[in-house]
């Protein structure tokens, strides 16, 4: 992971009908890194995706992605770049392997039998080579995409929400391919919203309503939030959840199976409010260690919608 950013870019910012979708985004990836990129719907995610692989000109901001420049260089960042995005967007009436021979005739890669066998087989598709594409489950169209986007061995990877509705068998082996193509200098930005993912990231960027908050490896954004975590086990949690509700020290009450996460910013506050709502009831209550899901929740809680309404733009 040394040497020049694969991604550098700075004050990126972009709009759609007056809105600011993208508010002067800042971004370094180094080889060999898989950073996610987190935030909730309308956040800009994919905004700064498609200009970041030169889809879009940003209105501001400048930059290097695998050092050619975002603004005048985005033709032959296109050709290094590998981008799968949310839905998939391949013949459904073709086989995997035509599918395949497609992207490659795409690329003028030569020879091309040679490339799509080589995909085929490190992705684990030669088997079902010949099934048309619109009968595969979704883990499996989601590692035909994958293939076709890793063909023409691109240096740079961009995963916009890549595993959404996939079974997490299906996604923890994605995972495992990235990590893999990841140890052999490929550079990985992904898109989320499931918290294991982001943990399974070198370092994440948290994005909301097109400005980034947080930054960080996992310990390090949970560290930076200030947050505490109190685990309430046993009794009634309704009634509990009940009696914390707006209590002076409590920021959020979160049920996790059959526990309740109740999070605050002062621990001392925090350990206050809990002997009141779990008296005369069964419960416990002890520290814990505060989640990346119970940081999310605050960040998306702090954050304003740029449009108002919830229509954002642009993931």
């Amino acid at each position: 992971m040394n040497g020049a950013p694969v991604i550098d870019v700075h004050g990126l910012t972009k709009s759609f009908n007056g809105k600011v979708v993208v508010d002067h985004i800042d971004l370094s990836v180094k080889r060999g890194e898989i950073v996610g990129f987190l935030g909730p719907n309308g956040s800009g995610k994919t905004t700064t995706i498609r200009m970041i692989c030169g889809l879009l000109k940003p209105d501001s901001g400048s930059g290097e992605v695998l050092g050619y420049d975002i603004l005048t260089e985005s033709d032959l960042i296109k050709l290094e770049v590998g981008y799968m995005t949310q839905r998939f967007s391949f013949y459904e009436d073709l086989t995997i392997r035509e599918n395949l021979d497609f992207v490659a005739r795409l690329y003028d890669l030569k020879p091309r039998r040679d490339y799509v066998d080589r995909t085929l087989q490190r992705l684990g598709l030669t088997n079902r080579e010949d099934q048309l594409a619109g009968s595969l489950s979704g883990g499996w169209k989601q590692r035909l995409a994958l293939a076709a986007c890793v063909m023409h061995q691109p240096q740079l990877l961009l995963l916009d929400e890549p595993t959404a509705g996939v079974d997490p068998k299906a996604r923890r082996e994605f995972w495992d391919q990235i990590h893999e193509l990841a140890a052999e200098g490929l550079t990985v930005l992904v898109s989320t919203h499931y918290m294991d993912e982001a943990e399974r990231c070198h370092r994440i960027v948290y994005i909301a309503y097109g400005k980034v908050i947080a930054r960080g490896t996992v310990p390090e954004v949970i560290a930076g939030s200030g947050l505490h975590t109190i685990v309430i086990r046993g009794g009634d949690a309704s009634a509990i959840v009940r009696r914390l509700r707006d209590r002076d020290g409590i920021d959020q009450v979160a049920p996790f199976g059959n526990d309740l996460h109740v999070v605050g910013l002062d621990p001392d506050r925090l350990a206050g409010s809990d002997p009141a709502a779990i008296a005369g009831t069964p419960a416990g209550a002890e520290p814990d260690a505060t989640s990346l899901e119970d940081v999310f929740i605050r960040l998306m809680s702090q954050s304003s919608d740029n449009f108002g309404n919830g229509a954002g733009a642009g993931g």
